[in-house]
């Protein structure tokens, strides 16, 4: 007698992956309710027309990361900068990003907004480079020309920690200085000098030379909150570039996304950019910013595996910190631009960032894959947390495993029912 299964039915494919659910994390909101009103109250404070003469002209730097509406952000300085009788031009201050090609680099202005006719000002973009000085050590102190042919520069940049540079100085004005406005020659050479050294022994003695010889008028610091809006600007003076930076660096952990839970068995990622962070995920969210492939004490979060889905449209293939997961599919691999994925880690002197994953034509093959190497536990026990990115987090989806923990939170709140993962007919996931 034959017996036919309930449409609900769990087949014995889908009973080896866990019950997942819709979580939302509840974080801290501060927010700026009026960008252009706040960057005009920035940098009046400065009294910056005491220093900018009438027709000076004023290089405002732009970068390449996904900062949240900077172009919003660009254009109101460059309107501060009219306003008080300034010449300004944007200068993209990237050090590899865009193939390291000054066409590369506007293309990805662009990208986000930033070009000559939303901006009501020229962009300037070069990677050709002066060397101003020489360290102690002898290592060449690069600048953009373009910057230096200006009479002041405005160094624009978002603080946050950075997925590779430890201390009170991470990623953000100082970076901007030494990497950004170093271009692909300068961005090189620092790095492989940090390899040795570290970042702070670097930035203090470049710094202050790049300071003095490209004539910085000002910093402005951007600081987001956990849902990658802006949360904080902040007109900085050039004598208060250390302190003030590393006042907001704190500032910028504090309102860090961070994942539900500690210690995670499988990490899946829907995708990973350039847009999304330096090294496609951040590795201060997801626990890789000491050791590519396993958490550190120093790490806030322990994930034994990483499953990486796709890139950001935005990223145009380049797959920098790919290297830092352990699988990925057969999709994500044939979008990889290869050339720019290793100029940009090989620039950074972080050439595993660049190395593929072990990869599977489908979703479902490579989750399977994955859970036979968290060790001996059931795979429908396995705790498994699904992420769009590491810039999103106010919504996740976690496996059944984290159920009790959920329960006892008041941070987490689960917002729908334990069901199976949604794997379509194609054997690939929906995104969170």
């Amino acid at each position: 007698m034959s017996h036919t299964p309930p449409d609900n039915a769990v087949s014995p494919i889908d009973a080896a992956f866990p019950r997942m659910a819709r979580v939302r994390q509840t974080f801290a909101r501060p927010r700026e309710p009026d960008l252009h009103a706040a960057v005009v109250r920035e940098l009046s404070a400065l009294n910056l027309e005491r220093k900018i003469s009438s027709g000076a002209a004023v290089a405002i730097t732009a970068g390449s990361r996904g900062i949240a509406s900077i172009d919003v952000i660009t254009r109101a300085v460059v309107d501060f900068v009219k306003s008080i009788g300034g010449a300004p031009f944007i200068l993209p201050a990237m050090g590899s990003h865009g193939g390291a090609t000054a066409e590369g680099q506007a293309e990805v202005l662009a990208g986000y907004g930033i070009t000559p006719a939303s901006m009501g000002c020229e962009i300037r973009s070069s990677m050709e480079t002066e060397i101003v000085a020489h360290t102690r050590a002898g290592l060449p102190v690069h600048v953009d020309r373009h910057a230096l042919a200006a009479d002041h520069v405005l160094v624009v940049n978002r603080i946050k920690p950075h997925t590779g540079f430890v201390g009170e100085i991470e990623s953000g004005l100082h970076k901007m200085l030494l990497i950004g406005l170093g271009k692909h020659r300068g961005a090189t050479l620092y790095h492989q000098a940090i390899v040795r050294s570290s970042f702070r022994e670097i930035w203090e003695e470049v710094a202050p030379i790049v300071l003095e010889k490209a004539k910085v008028v000002a910093g402005l610091g951007i600081v987001e909150n956990a849902f990658d809006e802006t949360a904080r600007i902040a007109g900085v003076a050039v004598e208060e570039f250390a302190a003030k930076e590393a006042e907001l660096l704190r500032l910028a952990k504090a309102n860090l996304p961070r994942l539900p839970f500690r210690e995670i068995d499988l990490l899946i990622v829907d995708r990973i950019g350039k847009n999304i962070s330096g090294t496609g995920m951040d590795t201060n969210v997801v626990g890789r910013k000491y050791n590519d492939h396993a958490a550190t004490a120093n790490d806030e979060v322990a994930v034994r595996r990483i499953f990486v889905r796709g890139l950001t449209e935005a990223t145009h293939g380049n797959a920098t910190g790919i290297g830092l997961a352990e699988f990925t599919n057969d999709r994500t691999v044939a979008g990889i631009n290869r050339e720019i994925t290793q100029i940009n880690c090989i620039t950074a002197s972080h050439p595993t960032g660049a190395m593929i994953p072990a990869s599977y034509a489908t979703d479902r093959q490579a989750i399977a894959e994955a859970l036979k190497t968290i060790g001996w536990i059931a795979p429908r026990d396995a705790r498994v947390v699904q992420i769009s990115d590491t810039l999103h987090l106010e919504e996740v989806l976690v496996s059944e495993a984290f159920s009790r923990e959920i329960d006892s939170r008041d941070d987490l709140a689960r917002v729908d029912d334990w069901r199976e993962m949604g794997f379509d007919e194609a054997g690939n996931l929906s995104g969170v």
